[in-house]
């Protein structure tokens, strides 16, 4: 067990939960965008059918 509190313990937490964020933020847009594609294709009536 160490004594001391090292930096780069709070930059290796920082960088984990920047990267985390990251990839939390891009999903939940993927998952947003798909959901308002699908109410646009339901709405135009094609019922998420290519042209």
């Amino acid at each position: 067990m160490r004594e001391g509190l090292e930096q780069w313990d709070f930059v290796l937490a920082a960088l984990a939960v920047g990267v985390i964020g990251t990839l939390l933020l891009v999903g939940l847009s993927l998952a947003a965008m798909i959901r308002a594609e699908r109410r646009r294709d339901n709405i135009r009536g094609n019922g998420g059918r290519s042209q």
